[in-house]
């Protein structure tokens, strides 16, 4: 045991240490008071209730320390981030059960957990002031070396990252590359200090954490903190009510800048517009530049990719709407014609189809949908036939909540009225909206994809399967807003041979014709679709079917082949039966 129990090289470490640790009690206090009294009760019985305790604990681990989204990404990304987050935690573990199982330090008469808190530098110094057993020498090292091999790597990513596995990487300012510095440089000068235990670098060593921690506050890094908090708030159920308040500030602080969207954003297709992911669009948000900030949340097609990517979960397309719905646009609507129109229904069917906008621009749809239903011989009625109202999704995408409320009440008004159980949709704009916006307790919303799935599994309608080998697209808010996946497979399956894309599911391309952006260019919105077209020819499909009469109409522009939507290829087979 060293016969010191101070030395004046502690005093940089501990000042940082007081620094952010009175940084992040007056941040929580802050993002709670922020909050609305209703979600504050609500944060506060989740964390009391079993089953999101539960969920804390899990995603504590899984995604501050172990950061397992990242492995199932990136292996090498995820053993990188892993590697300095968890080794970093051991070693600080290790060295306070180290210090709690010692024999009192000479000169200090407390013990266990009294003597860590009356000394709090020891365990990071443990090595000046203890003489380790074996045993913690060998896990202090194994960890330390752990943590090395993870700054290797990104000192890596950083040169060449393509190495790695990364196109784009985010660019970061002086403050960011100054504590990424001194991040890279800890462990390093431990390791030195320990091993040599020249004065210069434990001295070395204390001021790199002082550094690290007065500036982590202003850079990515304080998402480290930050990001225990936003787990603990996210499984509470919160939503962003505005973009710089509460579980929104709560979620910028927790953006760690990785840059994973940055390469998922469709957007990226051109590199000029990778400025307008939400990496960038976050970091705008965490340095008050509200201007910038507002125009990418205007340029995203908030089609969710970055969230599904994301390895904390940050709900960037939420914060995104909250911004535009902060923004004062100068757009005159007039919903005063919605106070005329009858609610008087003919007859009262069992399913009501509500064809939407869109899908009033695609007529083919509709019809195929009248061919499958009266194939099974449904009692239904159009809610839209004539025109109708629209389901409100666009007002809300453009943050004029209130008009489309206006929309939202006249349609639930007309559905209710007319007596059905079962309402189905084709667009999934719609059924996003129907599904999170509307009040329809006791009747069924059902995308037409499970609709039609479930009607060949009951044997209401019958097709005949045929040697086209077809490719499914998923769209962005029928697949990753709600994971309806498996139902439209089903359905291609059984008209079908299907082939893979190279990229579905939650990780599908945006077709680009979002109607979320307001600023891309038909240029820029021509490039994203012939990239998303070139990932659903991967296997070369005799058709791309799709789900979505949107993206049934953007890719029919740019596909090689024929672009059918889902009710279209079940239209067919029924006639042919």
């Amino acid at each position: 045991m060293n016969q010191y129990i101070f030395h004046p090289f502690v005093l940089p470490f501990v000042l940082g240490m007081a620094f952010v640790l009175t940084y992040c009690v007056v941040g929580l206090l802050r993002i709670i008071g922020q909050l609305p009294k209703d979600d504050r009760k609500k944060f506060w019985r989740s964390l009391v209730t079993p089953k999101t305790a539960w969920a804390n604990i899990r995603d504590l681990f899984g995604d501050c320390l172990f950061h397992v989204k990242i492995w199932k990404r990136n292996p090498v990304l995820g053993y990188m981030h892993s590697a300095i987050a968890f080794g970093w935690f051991m070693i600080i573990v290790i060295g306070h059960v180290m210090l709690f199982t010692l024999k009192p330090l000479e000169g200090v008469d407390v013990q266990g957990f009294a003597r860590t808190f009356t000394n709090f530098y020891y365990p990071i110094f443990y090595k000046h002031f203890a003489t380790e057993t074996p045993t913690f020498a060998f896990l202090m090292d194994f960890f330390l070396l752990m943590i090395i091999s993870g700054i290797l790597i990104a000192v890596v990513k950083k040169i060449y990252s393509k190495i790695v596995g990364v196109k784009r990487i985010t660019k970061f300012g002086f403050a960011d590359n100054m504590i990424r510095f001194a991040l890279w440089t800890i462990f390093p000068f431990r390791l030195i200090a320990e091993k040599s235990n020249i004065m210069a670098f434990w001295w070395l060593y204390s001021i790199d954490l002082m550094i690290f921690m007065c500036m982590l506050p202003f850079t990515r890094y304080m998402h480290i903190p930050t990001e225990a908090l936003f787990i603990l708030l996210r499984h509470a159920g919160l939503k962003p009510r505005e973009p710089r308040k509460g579980y929104a500030l709560a979620q910028i602080y927790s953006c760690p800048s990785c840059g994973l969207c940055i390469d998922a954003c469709p957007m990226s297709v051109n590199d000029k517009n990778s400025g307008n992911t939400s990496a960038y669009f976050m970091k705008k948000l965490r340095n008050a530049n509200d201007e910038e900030a507002k125009r990418i949340a205007e340029t995203c097609m908030q089609c969710g990719k970055c969230v599904a990517v994301c390895p904390v979960s940050i709900e960037s397309c939420d914060i995104k709407m909250s911004q535009r719905e902060a923004t004062p646009y100068t757009i005159n609507s007039d919903h005063s014609y919605l106070d005329s129109i009858s609610t008087e229904v003919e007859k009262s069917p069992s399913v009501l189809y509500f064809a939407g906008c869109m899908t009033q621009l695609t007529p083919k749809i509709m019809r195929s949908m009248k061919k499958i239903m009266d194939a099974a011989g449904e009692n239904y009625e159009f809610l839209d036939k004539d025109g109708g109202i629209c389901c409100g999704r666009p007002m809300m995408l453009s943050g004029k909540k209130a008009e489309a409320r206006a929309m939202i009440e006249k349609n639930t008004e007309l559905i209710k009225k007319s007596g059905a159980k079962k309402l189905v949709l084709s667009c999934p704009i719609c059924y996003k909206v129907f599904k999170e916006e509307y009040n329809l307790e006791g009747i069924e919303i059902q995308h037409h994809t499970q609709y039609i799935e479930e009607l060949i599994k009951c044997g209401k309608i019958y097709v005949e399967r045929r040697d086209t080998k077809y490719v499914y697209h998923d769209p962005c808010e029928l697949g990753r807003a709600f994971g309806i996946y498996d139902e439209p497979r089903y359905v291609v399956h059984s008209v079908g041979q299907i082939v893979d894309a190279k990229s579905e599911k939650e990780l599908s391309i945006c077709c680009g014709g979002s109607l979320g952006s307001f600023n891309l260019t038909q240029q820029e919105r021509d490039e994203i679709t012939a990239n998303s077209v070139n990932d659903l020819m991967f296997n070369n499909p005799d058709e791309i079917v799709t789900a979505c009469p949107l993206c049934l109409k953007t890719f029919s522009k740019k596909s090689p082949v024929k672009v059918k939507d889902i009710a279209e290829i079940v239209g067919e087979q029924i006639e042919n039966c």
